[in-house]
């Protein structure tokens, strides 16, 4: 429906009046009233009113409360084209409207041309490190708080000397006296260089942004200005505004990796919040992220495998709008299925989420009995095996790190 943003909602309640339900967000959510107005007012603000698009019952399961699927149509003229406006639109008051889950948003190509989406995307992220055909590897320092400098430039060498790709800050590391953030880039582009001298490899170090939002688009260009290549925020702490407007801006000139920090307060849920396909998935990238991180679905922090199939076609994948030009403009984010990844798990990660991805692990590096180094090279030998097709438990011997990594950790099969 082109000029209405289509919201779909689960809803759980007893008394099972659905039809009711919806017909009350839609005028509750949008002119607020409806059925006593005179006809001339009904007329006037018949263009902002929400519309019940479709409302699907569920059959009830034993001991679970009724639900259903409730789609409504909000007019675009009612609100602004920027994600916060949406969703208090959407959800803002309802979301505290007893059992009521955001599933999804549908947007027209009007409210997409507001949006030019993630400025790198998965294109320009692998054009900047040179690498086309196989998923990339990022790593995070482990640990960094209470750090100096020195050390933490020796474990940024370790990382990019072991074949890593891509080295990101912890989502807790802030401004600090030991690791000052224009101290903290320098000594990573030094150690950065001496792997890359090595190896012949170029890694990009997301760095995270962190202070008062007021400052966050300044420190955002001096960095850029200082030779930042990447940068790490935490989007929902700061907003989804806050991200689209560092995407947007023509001098912050480097790839934004959005980090899912509070999503769990958010999407866990069966019964409130945002489902997480949504929160960090399509929201995401529609504010910019060219990478989006999100918990696995068998590691130490698992989120539902479905939601994370969801997170990444998302991501890489069309809108759902007839439009060929949203398609073609918004650029694909990079899914970062994260938290207890090691070499063990990389068969699982390439079956479910192919080449067009980003292997992520911390302990699965540092961790490595041999070392970062080794733990790196362990990592992008199991992507050597599974970008080749080979048989990966046959060719495991034939690798010496990614041998002490499975003896380590294991090999992790799919539970059939």
């Amino acid at each position: 429906m082109n000029g209405y943003v289509i919201a779909t909602y689960l809803v759980h309640d007893s008394k099972a009046q659905f039809h009711k339900k919806a017909e009350g967000i839609a005028v509750g959510m949008t002119v607020g009233s409806w059925t006593e107005l005179p006809q001339a007012k009904k007329e006037k603000l018949q263009k902002h009113l929400g519309q019940v698009v479709s409302v699907t019952e569920h059959e009830p399961k034993e001991g679970e409360l009724p639900s259903a699927m409730i789609q409504i149509a909000y007019p675009e003229i009612n609100f602004s084209n920027d994600i916060p406006a949406l969703l208090v639109t959407v959800f803002g008051k309802i979301s505290m409207d007893g059992k009521i889950k955001l599933i999804d948003l549908e947007f027209s190509p009007s409210f997409l041309a507001s949006f030019p989406g993630p400025k790198f995307g998965i294109e320009g992220v692998r054009s900047l490190l040179g690498v086309q055909d196989r998923p990339l590897l990022m790593s995070i320092f482990k640990s960094c708080i209470g750090q100096d400098l020195e050390s933490l430039e020796e474990q940024f060498y370790q990382q990019a000397a072991g074949g890593v790709d891509i080295i990101k800050d912890d989502e807790i590391l802030f401004e600090n006296p030991l690791s000052p953030f224009e101290k903290r880039l320098e000594v990573a582009l030094r150690a950065a260089q001496r792997a890359s001298e090595e190896t012949g490899q170029k890694s990009l170090y997301a760095m995270n942004l962190t202070g008062p939002v007021t400052e966050l688009v300044d420190k955002a260009k001096r960095a850029v200005e200082l030779g930042a290549n990447a940068l790490l925020f935490n989007v929902l702490a700061y907003g989804y505004d806050a991200l689209h407007r560092l995407s947007a801006d023509p001098d912050i000139s480097v790839p934004i990796m959005a980090h899912p920090a509070l999503a769990g307060a958010i999407y866990p849920s069966p019964h409130q919040g945002i489902a997480a396909p949504l929160l960090l998935g399509k929201l995401m990238r529609l504010a910019g992220a060219d990478f989006v991180l999100f918990p696995s679905p068998y590691g130490s922090v698992a989120m539902d495998r479905e939601d994370t199939l969801a997170i990444a076609k998302h991501l890489r994948e069309g809108w759902n709008t007839d439009d060929q030009q949203a398609q073609q403009t918004i650029k694909a984010s990079f899914p970062v299925p994260s938290a207890g990844i090691h070499p063990g798990i990389t068969p699982l990660l390439y079956e479910d989420f192919g080449t067009e991805s980003i292997m992520n692990a911390g302990g699965g590096i540092h961790g490595h009995p041999q070392g970062a180094i080794a733990g790196g090279r362990a990592f992008r030998q199991a992507i050597s095996i599974l970008s080749s097709g080979n048989n990966f438990e046959q060719e495991i011997s034939s690798h010496t790190e990614l041998q002490t990594a499975i003896d380590t950790w294991g090999l992790s099969r799919r539970e059939r």
